[in-house]
């Protein structure tokens, strides 16, 4: 396993997303079975841990993912990486605090939260079009000198935006949906960050478990499940994106691999700067998402699979740009 880098952090070269712990892929295993699993992925290698405030307030109570990840990693705090995101209200922004002290609210809360004094990884969760991002990036400058955080980033944003705040504060990371069947970020993502020295952080990156092959148009989700609002899963989608699980499937048999790890294999063979984050509530699913990163692509594979995806029309497109303002997770609080 070779290590990827976000900033000044070493980072194993695939993540763990926490979030369905707490909400979004229908009833949540219990608390103990959670940590169990956030530690098993810790004890095969992962050190890269993505929470959020936001996850599991509908269900429970804000911050609760952020509880459940601090008492999972309280052993070996100081041997992970731990990345937090907070959002902006309307009602926080019209009220006589100044920027500064109310993401310093968030912040702070957040950290009780985690049982920890600074978070490796602080970003905006979502842009607040009522707050220029230029000033937004000051103060998380303000927080990186004060050992409050270590590097900072932004979610589902254009390389515009991105590129106006790097230049007040400098990014280590963006956290933007990518995949086989959305690759918008292919056409401006990537090549800022790759020139900048941007980590690029997918989430969904086997599109909320499509790409492993186990969603079909039987598949029922219920209750909080966000994968009912998801494009790719409409059943008449998946029906139609069904040429991409072929080509997966084909080269699942040539490496032995899962449909799952051959999709995270390509991602990370196509740019050094890529760390997916995929988020899973089963303990056996987190292991072998994990083990993608010891499935090896030639090039020669790499180019057929490129090939082959080029000459097949994604049907669903969600789209990378999203604001708190118009969110694709407006029926809910957040798809990540």
């Amino acid at each position: 396993m070779n290590l990827r880098k976000i900033g000044s952090l070493s980072i194993s070269p695939i993540g763990m997303g926490c979030m369905g712990f707490s909400h979004g892929y229908g009833e949540v295993p219990e608390e103990n079975y959670s940590i169990e699993a956030i530690r098993k992925a810790y004890e095969f290698g992962c050190n890269f841990f993505d929470t959020a405030e936001s996850y599991g307030q509908e269900m429970f109570h804000i911050g609760h993912n952020e509880e459940l990840v601090g008492k999972a990693v309280k052993p070996f705090r100081e041997n992970v990486v731990l990345a937090t995101k907070f959002h902006l209200n309307g009602e926080e922004i019209a009220s006589d605090l100044s920027l500064y002290q109310i993401i310093r609210q968030h912040l702070d809360a957040s950290l009780n939260r985690l049982g920890t004094d600074h978070i490796d990884l602080y970003y905006l969760h979502r842009i607040n079009e009522e707050i220029m991002i230029e000033d937004i990036a000051d103060v998380m400058g303000q927080l990186i000198e004060e050992g409050l955080i270590k590097e900072w980033g932004l979610s589902q944003v254009s390389a515009e935006t991105l590129a106006r705040a790097h230049e007040v504060t400098p990014i280590a990371a963006v956290q933007n949906i990518y995949s086989m069947v959305e690759r918008g970020s292919e056409e401006d993502i990537f090549p800022y960050c790759l020139e900048n020295g941007i980590s690029v952080i997918p989430f969904s990156p086997i599109a909320s478990g499509f790409l492993s092959g186990k969603v079909t148009t039987q598949t029922k989700f219920e209750g909080d499940d966000v994968r009912k609002f998801v494009p790719q899963l409409s059943k008449e989608n998946i029906v139609a994106n069904q040429p991409i699980l072929d080509i997966l499937e084909q080269f699942s048999k040539e490496k032995q691999a899962t449909k799952a790890q051959i999709s995270l294999a390509w991602m990370m063979h196509k740019y050094p700067n890529v760390i997916p984050i995929p988020g899973s509530k089963n303990q056996g699913r987190i292991l072998e998402n994990l083990g993608a990163w010891e499935v090896k692509l030639t090039n020669d594979e790499f180019r057929s699979i490129e090939s082959a995806l080029d000459k097949v029309t994604v049907h669903g497109h969600r789209g990378h740009v999203e604001s708190e303002q118009a969110s694709f997770g407006s029926q809910w609080r957040d798809t990540k």
